[in-house]
C-alpha cells in the first residue's frame, strides 16, 4: 500500500532537516521573470544555513508567453556548475503534456492551440511562421524546429515529487485516492474537485495550474500560480523546517 494512504497529523508540515525548498509556479514562456526570480533565489540561498537546496518547478513552462523555448533552454542548463548543494527538479504541466500529445497525434492540435500553443510555435519557428491550416503541416514544422534535446527533456518530466511532508504536483490530486491510484490526467488538469476539497491527502500539496492573485494557502494545499504571463508575477514558495514564505517578481 502507498505511504500516502495515511492522514497527516495536526502538526505543521516540515521539510527534511537541513533542506530548503523553493517551489516555482507556472512560468508560461516568461523567461524574463524566471531570470529575475532565479536571481532572487540565488541571493536568498546566500543567506541560508541549509546543507541542501532544492528548486522544484511545477510545470507549464510553455505557451501563452513569448519565449517558451528560452525557458526550456534555461531549465535544461540547470543550476550553475559552481552551485554546490543545489538541485533543480522540473515537473510536467498540462501544457507540456498537450504539446507532446500533438507531436504524436496531430488531431490533438486544437486543444493545445486553444490553450496558447501558438506562442510556442513562434518561439521555435519564429514570429513570421505561417499559420498552416493543416495540423499535420504544423506538427511537421514543430518537429523540424524544436530541438531534440527539448523534446527529450519534456518527455522525461515526472508528474510529482515528495520531500518531507510536502507533495509537489502541477494541478492537484483527486480527493479520496492514494497517489498510486491517481489518474495522470488529474495530476495535470484537475481543478474544482481538488480546489474545493478539504480532504487530507496525507501530505501538504503544493501546486500551480489554477491562477490566484496571491498564494492560496489552505489546510491541505498551497497554490502558487500567480499568473506570470498575465500579471508579471512569478512566485516561489520557500520552505525550510516548518517555516513558509514567498518570493515574487
Amino acid at each position: 500500500m502507498s505511504e500516502f494512504s495515511y492522514h497527516r497529523t495536526a502538526l505543521p508540515a516540515r521539510t527534511p532537516d537541513g533542506v530548503r525548498i523553493y517551489a516555482i509556479g507556472d512560468i508560461h514562456g516568461r523567461d524574463d521573470l524566471l531570470r529575475r526570480l532565479l536571481a532572487m533565489i540565488d541571493e536568498d540561498i546566500g543567506t541560508s544555513q541549509a546543507s541542501r537546496h532544492l528548486l522544484v518547478f511545477l510545470g507549464d513552462y510553455l505557451d501563452r508567453g513569448a519565449n517558451g523555448s528560452a525557458v526550456v533552454e534555461m531549465l535544461l542548463a540547470g543550476p550553475p556548475r559552481a552551485a554546490h548543494g543545489i538541485r533543480w527538479l522540473c515537473l510536467c504541466g498540462n501544457h507540456e503534456d498537450a504539446l507532446l500529445d500533438f507531436l504524436e497525434d496531430s488531431s490533438c492540435g486544437p486543444l493545445w492551440l486553444a490553450n496558447g500553443g501558438w506562442s510556442t510555435v513562434e518561439s521555435y519557428a519564429g514570429t513570421n511562421a505561417c499559420r498552416p491550416g493543416d495540423l499535420r503541416a504544423l506538427q511537421t514544422l514543430m518537429k523540424h524546429t524544436m530541438p531534440s534535446t527539448h523534446r527529450h527533456f519534456l518527455r522525461s518530466l515526472p508528474l510529482w515529487h515528495v520531500e518531507g511532508d510536502y507533495l509537489f504536483v502541477h494541478a492537484g490530486l483527486r480527493p479520496g485516492l492514494i497517489l498510486d491510484e491517481q489518474n495522470p490526467a488529474d495530476l495535470l488538469w484537475i481543478r474544482d474537485p481538488f480546489l474545493y476539497s478539504s480532504y487530507d491527502h496525507g501530505k501538504m500539496v503544493v501546486h500551480g495550474h489554477s491562477i490566484v492573485s496571491v498564494p492560496d494557502v489552505r489546510g491541505n494545499r498551497i497554490g502558487i500560480d500567480t499568473g506570470a504571463c498575465y500579471t508579471g508575477r512569478l512566485t516561489a514558495l520557500v520552505l525550510e523546517g516548518a517555516e513558509r514564505r514567498f518570493l515574487s517578481t
